[in-house]
């Protein structure tokens, strides 16, 4: 048979598998919540990269993961009792890294592995290594549930509302905070509200991404749009769109492909990575041939 055919077949089965996708309900609530958390996941990480924050993201998602093993180990919503354990660890890193006792990584180091090892402690002594464990770990699209979905909603929009609010703060704070501190600014509030932010986004995001790679979300769309874009703003909107669009992109490869979610989505991460470094190194040498020549772009 000629190949066309048999290209033309692949692609309308494909098709069928995409349209069909969507009639799920477990699959329309992964697509909302994980837009939502990837869009407040990514604006948050510009600013926690800027401020060498990056690691707290990672360090929060361990304490999230034992949180919610204690919560499993008691019947509690493991929701409920994660937010506010994360959120009073994300002040408590603040707190250690401002002082000059301990350095910021070695605070992140302590609480996570205190937190982790608490995690598989209980685990062990409870429930053991279970199919709920194992989706807290790497995550997935068929442990949401329609209260998570709203849960996600409402946290992702304070987050969005309160980032609008207090973007010029925040802006501030991020790029000179010693200036701003200067100018009698409260930046020890604004570094709260941006810990206690990211805790939210942490904790709502690990029910799709597991708590092993939920940082990835914050750390790789505001890396990956600064290999390219040059202003906060512009820095700010590439993140985000490029946050989005990798987690559609990996949701769908999980779905057709039957791979993990969390997986899928940080190899597409991973891909935009690869293309905005080589962009950023493309992108400089063909405007500098265009100015020499007397054009500009």
């Amino acid at each position: 048979m000629p190949a066309a055919p048999l290209l033309i077949k692949r692609e309308s089965k494909l098709g069928e598998l995409i349209i069909k996708m969507f009639t799920y309900p477990f699959m329309l609530r992964a697509f909302c919540v994980g837009s939502l958390v990837a869009l407040c996941a990514a604006l948050l990480g510009v600013t926690l990269v800027l401020k060498r924050y990056s690691m707290i993201g990672d360090g929060l998602s361990h304490v999230g993961f034992g949180a919610m093993a204690i919560a499993t180990a008691m019947n509690a919503a493991p929701l409920a009792v994660a937010i506010p354990v994360v959120i009073a660890a994300s002040i408590l890193l603040l707190r250690l890294t401002e002082s000059s006792k301990i350095n910021g990584d070695a605070a992140v180091a302590l609480i996570s592995t205190s937190a982790l090892a608490v995690g598989v402690l209980v685990i062990s002594m409870s429930t053991g290594m279970n199919t709920d464990v194992y989706n807290y770990l790497f995550g997935s699209i068929l442990s949401m549930t329609e209260q998570d979905v709203l849960l996600t909603v409402l946290t992702s929009a304070a987050v969005l509302v309160l980032f609008i609010l207090f973007y010029n703060r925040i802006f501030a704070v991020t790029f000179d905070e010693t200036f701003a501190r200067a100018t009698g600014m409260n930046t020890g509030l604004y570094n709260t509200v941006i810990s206690v932010l990211t805790a939210l986004v942490i904790v709502v995001g690990m029910r799709m991404m597991g708590s092993l790679l939920i940082s990835s979300l914050v750390v790789f769309p505001a890396v990956t749009s600064m290999r390219v874009c040059r202003t906060f703003r512009s820095v700010m909107i590439c993140a985000a769109v490029v946050s989005v669009v990798c987690l559609n992109v990996g949701l769908t490869i999980s779905y057709l492909y039957a791979v993990p979610t969390g997986a899928s989505i940080v190899l597409c991460n991973m891909a935009a990575f690869a293309l905005f470094c080589a962009l950023g190194y493309i992108v400089p040498q063909v405007r500098e041939r265009l100015q020499s020549s007397g054009k500009t772009i």
